[in-house]
């Protein structure tokens, strides 16, 4: 039996509310999409709907959570009311979507938006948003896989923009052996804690991140 991020019963309000969440943000609130993004990954929001927590998943709107994320990331508290919508906008789907990959696969969301950009899963709407759900994520999982066919520490370290020898200058942990893990010549799971901790620290993430 296959494992889910939440309860099946959680899931077609969690998927309204992160298109809302979208929708809202995008359109109404004219933030670029790929912002919108990179709040959404790294607010407190995030991390409790990938953890099952009803509160988030039911107990708060799309508009609440949107609102939410962007005080946290960016401190600005918004007061803008939401137009109103007769059909599904591209960026509706685009966060409804992902919501359903996210609990199919119990993925986290920064792992699947680190593999495809939000622009990318924008452009898949006019081909896959009239075919089922499913499809979609049979899609973004070839897609995601491609991708994490590198390395975490690989993958991380081009997303963050960063060359080898730039993360071997700001990390201390030397450019071969940065190297021999992204090549998989190194075990990184059996790396000592001090140059995971210092790989992490330098890109901005945990440690557990690039572990395979």
């Amino acid at each position: 039996m296959e494992m889910r991020a939440y309860p099946e019963a959680y899931l077609n309000r969690a998927m309204a509310s992160m298109g809302d969440a979208f929708d809202y943000a995008i359109n109404d609130c004219n933030i670029n999409g790929e912002d919108f993004v990179k709040m959404f990954m790294t607010a407190t929001a995030c991390k409790r709907m990938e953890n099952g927590e009803a509160s988030y998943l039911i107990g708060k709107s799309g508009i609440e959570i949107a609102i939410e994320c962007i005080l946290e990331t960016s401190g600005k508290e918004l007061s803008i009311e939401p137009s109103e919508k007769y059909s599904r906008s591209a960026e509706y789907w685009c966060g409804w979507a992902v919501c359903y990959y996210q609990w199919r696969t119990s993925k986290k969301y920064a792992d699947i938006f680190r593999a495809v950009s939000y622009n990318d899963i924008i452009n898949l709407y006019p081909t896959l948003h009239e075919a089922s759900v499913e499809k979609f994520a049979d899609v973004l999982d070839e897609k995601v896989k491609a991708v994490n066919s590198d390395t975490n520490l690989k993958r991380i370290r081009t997303a963050y923009g960063c060359s080898q020898r730039e993360l071997a200058d700001m990390s201390g942990v030397s450019l071969r052996c940065i190297q021999m893990y992204e090549q998989r010549n190194k075990d990184i799971n059996k790396a000592q804690s001090d140059s995971l901790y210092r790989l992490a620290k330098a890109l901005g993430c945990a440690m557990e991140d690039l572990l395979e």
